[in-house]
C-alpha cells in the first residue's frame, strides 16, 4: 500500500545533513508498517526495538552518552550488525525523554547512522523538540492514497489536473462514487485492506470498533485519572454533537451540570494527540487568524471519516437519502483533511448567524473561506456576506458538483479537498 510519506523518507535517507527522524501520529495508521516496508526496500538490514516497557534498552540509553557505545550495545541486544548508511535503526513507541536524548547525540554529531523513532503521542513532540532531530507527522490514508490502493492512480492525477487547471473532471461521477466508499471505510490501512479483500460491512464495522477501543485505551495515559473518564465522555459525544444544526461543542450534551473548566484538560489531551480535531469560532477576520479565535467556542471533529460513519450507524441508503447526515460527514472530512495538512481550523459566524464552515490561513498569510453545501440549487449566502465584509483573494464553495468558477468563487467537488493541502 503506497503512502505519501515514502517520498519524504527517500529524501530523508539521501540528505547529506540527515538527522534522526521522529514520525508521530495516532495508533493504527500504519506508521511502523510503512517504515519497516521502506527499510526492506532501501537498506541492507533493519534493527527494530520496541521501547515500551523495555528496561534493558532504557537503562542503556540512560547509561551511555557515546554514540559508538550505544551502537555497539544495540548490536549486541539485537544480534544484528549495524552498518553506517546501510542499516536502519527503528525505535518504536517512543514516550520517554531518555531515548530521545540518546537520539539527539546522533543528531549533534551528524552521524552516518540512520535512525527513526516512532510515537503516537503528538503532545510529546514539544518535549522532544531540538535542532538535533527532524520531525514528520503521519495520518491515516487520505482519499488520494485510497485511490492509489484501489489502482486508481490515473483518476487521482485527473482530479489534481482538474483542480490545478480549473477545468471539469471527465470522470466526476466515478470519483464521487469512490469517495463515498472512502467515507464509509475511512483511511485506516487495516480497514482499507478489509474493503479490498471484500469483507462484509459487518466485519468492517467490527474492525472499526476495535480501533475505537484502542483510541479509548489511549486515554489511560492521561496525566490525571479523572481526565480518563472525561476524555471518553467527550470522545463519545462528538458524533451526536456534529449532527446538530449548531455544531458548537456543548458541555450540556455530555450531561447535566457539566462545566467547561472540568473538561478543558481532557479536550486538550484529545486534540494534542490527534484523537479529535478542533475548529475555533471567529467573528472577524484579520491576520493572524489565531488572534481572532474565541477560545470557549469551538467544534470538535472525529479524526477518521469511516469511524464517524459507523458511530452514526450509517449505511449506503441512509447516507444517500439523509442530506443532513451526509453534510455532517462531508464537513468532518474537510476538517480532518485540512487538519492533516497542518492547517489550524476556524469557522466564521456573524451576529446575524451567517456561517462559513471553514476559514483557513495558508503559509503565505493568505486567508481563504470555504463554504460547504450539498444542495445544488442553494445560494452561497453566507459566503457572499463574508466576501462583502472581508477582503479575500480566493473563496471556495465545496459541493457534490464538478469543478467550475463563478465570479470570485471556485466551486470544487468534495472529493478534491486533498488538493487544497498542496495549494494553500
Amino acid at each position: 500500500m503506497e503512502r505519501k510519506i515514502e517520498k519524504f523518507l527517500s529524501k530523508w535517507q539521501k540528505d547529506i545533513i540527515r538527522k534522526p527522524l521522529i514520525i508521530y501520529g495516532p495508533k493504527q495508521i500504519g506508521k511502523t508498517f510503512t517504515v519497516l516496508e521502506f527499510a526492506k526496500k532501501e537498506y541492507k538490514n533493519v534493527v527494530y526495538f520496541n521501547t515500551y516497557n523495555n528496561k534493558e534498552l532504557f537503562n542503556l540509553f540512560v547509561r551511555e552518552k557515546s554514540t559508538e557505545k550505544l551502537i555497539n550495545n544495540l548490536a549486541l541486544i539485537s544480534g544484528e550488525t549495524i552498518l553506517k548508511e546501510d542499516t536502519l535503526i527503528i525505535l518504536d513507541n517512543l514516550v520517554d525523554i531518555e531515548f530521545v536524548r540518546g537520539l539527539k547525540l546522533f543528531g549533534s554529531e551528524h552521524s552516518k547512522y540512520h535512525i527513526i523513532g516512532i510515537t503516537s503521542k503528538r503532545e510529546k513532540i514539544i518535549e522532544f523538540k531540538g535542532e538535533e532531530l527532524q520531525f514528520k507527522s503521519m495520518t491515516e490514508l487520505d482519499f488520494e492514497e485510497f485511490l492509489w490502493a484501489n489502482d486508481e492512480k490515473s483518476l487521482a492525477e485527473l482530479i489534481r489536473e482538474s483542480f490545478n487547471k480549473k477545468k471539469t473532471c471527465p470522470f466526476h461521477k466515478v470519483a464521487l462514487e469512490l469517495f463515498q466508499v472512502y467515507l464509509s471505510t475511512g483511511g485506516f490501512p487495516e480497514i482499507v485492506n478489509a474493503y479490498l479483500d471484500n469483507k462484509t460491512p459487518f466485519e468492517i464495522d467490527a474492525m472499526k470498533q476495535k480501533i475505537i477501543d484502542v483510541y479509548h485505551n489511549e486515554l489511560i495515559t492521561s496525566p490525571n485519572l479523572i481526565d480518563i473518564t472525561r476524555g471518553v465522555e467527550v470522545m463519545d459525544s462528538i458524533p451526536e454533537q456534529l449532527t446538530k444544526d449548531n455544531k458548537k461543542f456543548q458541555y450540556g450534551a455530555i450531561g447535566t451540570g457539566k462545566r467547561a473548566k472540568d473538561y478543558e484538560s481532557s479536550i486538550n489531551y484529545l486534540v494534542n494527540n490527534q484523537l479529535a480535531y478542533r475548529s475555533y469560532k471567529i467573528t472577524t477576520v484579520k491576520s493572524p487568524l489565531s488572534s481572532c479565535k474565541e477560545k470557549d467556542s469551538f467544534k470538535l471533529y472525529v479524526p477518521d471519516d469511516g469511524l464517524l460513519y459507523s458511530l452514526l450507524h450509517l449505511n449506503y441508503k441512509k447516507f444517500a437519502t439523509d442530506e443532513h447526515l451526509k453534510e455532517t460527514i462531508y464537513e468532518n472530512h474537510i476538517a480532518k483533511t485540512l487538519s492533516e495538512g497542518d492547517y489550524a481550523l476556524y469557522y466564521y459566524q456573524s451576529e446575524g448567524k451567517a456561517e462559513v464552515n471553514f476559514v483557513i490561513q495558508n503559509r503565505n498569510g493568505q486567508i481563504f473561506p470555504l463554504e460547504l453545501t450539498t444542495k445544488t440549487d442553494s445560494k452561497a449566502k453566507s459566503l457572499s456576506v463574508f466576501m462583502k465584509k472581508f477582503t479575500v483573494s480566493q473563496a471556495y464553495r465545496v459541493t457534490e458538483n464538478n469543478f467550475q468558477t463563478k465570479k470570485d468563487i471556485r466551486y470544487i467537488p468534495i472529493y478534491s479537498i486533498f488538493c487544497l493541502n498542496d495549494k494553500m
